[in-house]
Order: structure tokens, then C-alpha cells, then sequence
């Protein structure tokens, strides 16, 4: 796999790498099409499983490499880490301020964002899980934009290590959004439609996160940082709340810890 990713430029790698966590979020939204609805505690698990995937991502795949770059640094081997992971978390708090967006298994007056009333339930859980995989996009692009230093069949496999892990706990997102739906009595074919909807960002931020750090490589420990603070936001504002919401809380946080070893064996054995 890694000898067939060397014979394209980091940002045809980072699309094809997205184009598979899109498609397993929308792997997750076609589960509407066998069932109408899913059991609380299996979609609260998986949930937590989720967030255990992004926060272990966020460590191994992003702010790891992040301060291994900043060697050598005139501020200290901290600065580029510790700054770039902040501003993704402040990036993302703007974002959840502007943009109305309901979280998963959030009821409808628990929307948040701009005049969130004005707009559906279905437009909500859609720009929620949209604004999920933003960062997630952004994380994998940027790592597969690294490459452009000089790829190799190691470095290919971390950048492909991050991208299968971030496509496995894509497959819980898809079923957040299509589920609900579905139980509201919308069509099969328009919840997998809005469902795999909210993937279809990954591959779009994935090809402008590897051309920014191609142009400008010294942005490279800041972008993987800033990627890194985006998705810890995410996980701590949304999936660990989002899969607590039903009293489920010690099944969502085994479940977490159990997503973080998964995605830690997946980095150390195959990264």
C-alpha cells in the first residue's frame, strides 16, 4: 500500500486518503437502509469510541512529529506545539459560535450557534458533524502534505496509519446523523443522503491542508499542532458530551479508553 501512495504528490495522497473516511462515514449512514433505528447504548459507545480515536490521533499522529520538528527552536522546542494546538482550539470555538449545528442525541432545543431555530433538524446535525470532520481532514492532509519533504514508505504508512483510524470512528458519525432521521420518520435514501453529507468536507479540508504545508513547510509543526487543538476541542465540546447525553457515561468512557489503545496499537505497530 505504501509503494502505491509514493507514485502520487502529497495531495493526490491526501485526497485518496479521505476519499476512504468518506466513504466510511457514509458506510456508517447506510446502516438506515437494514434498520430504523439503533440501540442508545450501542450509539453511545460508539461515540466514545470516537473520541478515544481522535484524542489518541491528536497525541501519536499530530503533536508528537509537531514537537520532534520544533527541535532547535529560538523560542524553545514547545512554542510551535503549544501555540498551534491552542489557535485550533480557538479556531473551532469560533466555529461553534457562528455555525448552527446540533449535536448528536442533543434534543432540538439544544442547538447551538447563529439563530439555530431557523434552520432544520436535519441542516443542524449535518453542519454538527461537518464541523467534526473538519479538523479531521485538516489532519490528515497536513500529514500527508509533510511528505513533501521527502516521503518515505515509513512516513506514507503514518500518514496512512491516521487516515484509517480517523475513517473507523467516521463510521459511528455517519450513523449519528442518518439514525435520528430515520427514527423521525425522513426517507431511508434522504438520511443516507444527509449522512454521508457530512463527510464530504474531509476530502476538500485533507487537499488545502497538504497544499498550505507544501508552499510553506516551516507552517508544518504549527499546522499538525493546530490540527491536534482542533480535534481535542471537538472531542471535549462534542463526542464525549454527545455520548454521555443518555446516562450511558462509564459504557461512552470504557468505550473512549478502548478507541484510544485501538488507534495507540494501530500508530506504534503500523506508524
Amino acid at each position: 500500500m505504501a509503494d502505491f501512495f509514493l507514485n502520487f504528490t502529497p495531495i493526490t495522497q491526501a485526497f485518496m486518503a479521505t476519499l476512504f473516511t468518506w466513504g466510511m462515514t457514509a458506510l456508517g449512514a447506510a446502516l438506515v437502509f437494514a434498520t430504523r433505528a439503533i440501540n442508545q447504548r450501542l450509539m453511545d459507545s460508539m461515540l466514545g469510541f470516537a473520541g478515544g480515536v481522535m484524542i489518541a490521533a491528536s497525541y501519536w499522529s499530530l503533536l508528537a512529529p509537531a514537537i520532534d520538528m520544533s527541535e532547535g527552536n529560538p523560542i524553545g522546542t514547545w512554542f510551535p506545539s503549544a501555540f498551534g494546538f491552542l489557535l485550533g482550539g480557538i479556531f473551532l470555538w469560533g466555529i461553534d459560535k457562528l455555525l448552527p449545528h446540533l449535536h448528536p442525541n442533543a434534543s432540538f432545543g439544544k442547538a447551538e450557534g447563529y439563530h439555530p431555530k431557523k434552520r432544520k433538524r436535519s441542516t443542524l446535525l449535518v453542519l454538527a458533524i461537518t464541523m467534526h470532520n473538519i479538523p479531521e481532514g485538516l489532519a490528515v492532509g497536513i500529514t500527508f502534505g509533510a511528505l513533501a519533504s521527502g516521503g518515505t514508505e515509513a512516513s506514507i504508512a503514518e500518514a496512512l496509519t491516521l487516515a484509517l483510524g480517523i475513517g473507523i470512528q467516521n463510521f459511528p458519525e455517519g450513523v449519528a446523523v442518518s439514525m435520528p432521521l430515520r427514527a423521525e420518520g425522513m426517507s431511508r435514501k434522504k438520511s443516507f443522503f444527509y449522512g454521508q453529507l457530512s463527510g464530504m468536507v474531509e476530502p476538500i479540508a485533507a487537499v488545502m491542508g497538504a497544499y498550505a504545508v507544501t508552499i510553506i513547510e516551516p507552517l508544518l509543526p504549527y499546522a499538525l499542532s493546530f490540527a491536534a487543538g482542533a480535534m481535542i476541542f471537538v472531542v471535549a465540546e462534542e463526542v464525549i458530551p454527545g455520548s454521555q447525553e443518555k446516562g450511558n457515561k462509564d459504557l461512552a468512557s470504557m468505550s473512549l479508553m478502548v478507541g484510544f489503545v485501538l488507534m495507540m496499537i494501530l500508530d506504534v505497530a503500523l506508524g
